[in-house]
């Protein structure tokens, strides 16, 4: 199974959708096997979004997950990442699609109140910024039999 960050941003919490968005991941059916609510420092929101250093809008992301707390995700599933990134909706969210976290509760493309990986590489590395592997924690969920077709029957 697939594992990859989310973050719930400052402008998240502080409107305090937290439970809402992550309904989202468990009614689909990803896993939560990494949670916690921190303040990201600055240095470490510097190294989250690295690939970034250099673009006219690097500082006011840095500044802006540092401004207050988030919640940090580790999830799990098949595609995890491609799920968890069609859950968020597009960056912007007034062009993101209704259902999704973007669509139903965004309208900015700087106040899009998540993040999440974006390839199995970033998820490997944003994961490993952010918790160790005591935080983690990967268990036998009896629920997964009725998420994945685990029979090995074609029943169609």
């Amino acid at each position: 199974m697939q594992k990859t960050l989310a973050i719930i941003k400052p402008d998240a919490v502080q409107r305090r959708l937290i439970g809402k968005i992550i309904s989202k991941f468990e009614e689909k059916g990803l896993e939560i096997i990494g949670l916690k609510m921190t303040v990201i420092s600055e240095g470490l929101a510097r190294k989250n979004y690295s690939i970034h250093e250099g673009k006219d809008y690097f500082e006011k992301l840095v500044k802006f997950m540092a401004s207050g707390p988030v919640v940090i995700l580790v999830l799990r599933g098949e595609n995890a990442i491609e799920v968890t990134r069609r859950l968020m909706g597009s960056t912007s969210g007034h062009e993101a699609a209704p259902g999704t976290i973007r669509g139903d509760y965004a309208l900015s493309g700087r106040f899009n109140l998540i993040h999440g990986s974006d390839s199995v590489e970033s998820a490997k590395r944003e994961i490993s910024l952010f918790f160790d592997d005591t935080s983690i924690m990967e268990y036998e969920k009896s629920d997964l039999k009725w998420i994945y077709d685990m029979s090995g029957e074609n029943l169609v």
